[in-house]
């Protein structure tokens, strides 16, 4: 299932046209929340704002009640555990952002997710081997891929994608690996 990421009104326009009830918010200015808001109740579709993005307002707990409150948004979206805990305690549905960029981030990320207690968690990133053949793409630059590579077919993944090289901590995979 796939739930639509919002970064213009252009895109708000076309998602009240598609099959999703809905949405996630992104990149928005201040003065833009209401506007936004009633478009989307005019077409009887919710979203989930990403305070952290909203442009001119300071992404903390009193940010959050805000919007929750003068705006009656469905959801909010944070990278903060502070600000999903007051989203629950306002009653809003949450999504806790999360970057898993290696082992350790994986790890916090679990300690970070029992202690916010969100509805959702987004992990990011969500297509490492597409991100690698669209970067080695468009810049030309040899890519090394490097997080929570754990298998050697993990490792293939990779460097078929266009990887030059894998980074590991993983000294079984060191070994597998080695060019004999």
């Amino acid at each position: 299932m796939i739930l639509p990421a919002i970064r213009s009104m252009k895109d708000l326009e076309k998602f009240v046209t598609t099959q999703y009830s809905t949405c996630v918010i992104l990149d928005m200015h201040i003065g833009h929340i209401s506007n936004y808001i009633q478009f989307l109740n005019q077409h009887q579709k919710s979203a989930f704002i990403h305070i952290d993005l909203i442009k001119g307002m300071s992404s903390d707990e009193y940010a959050t009640e805000y919007v929750i409150q003068k705006y009656k948004v469905d959801g909010i979206v944070s990278t903060k555990p502070k600000i999903i805990k007051r989203a629950n305690q306002l009653g809003a549905k949450t999504i806790l952002r999360t970057f898993i960029i290696d082992s350790s981030a994986l790890k916090k990320s679990y300690e970070l997710i029992q202690s916010a207690d969100p509805d959702f968690v987004e992990v990011l990133p969500g297509l490492l081997y597409k991100a690698i053949e669209n970067i080695h793409k468009v810049t030309g630059k040899k890519i090394i891929a490097g997080g929570l590579i754990e298998y050697p077919e993990e490792v293939e993944m990779a460097l078929s994608a266009g990887a030059t090289y894998v980074t590991t901590s993983n000294k079984d995979l060191w070994k597998h690996c080695e060019i004999k």
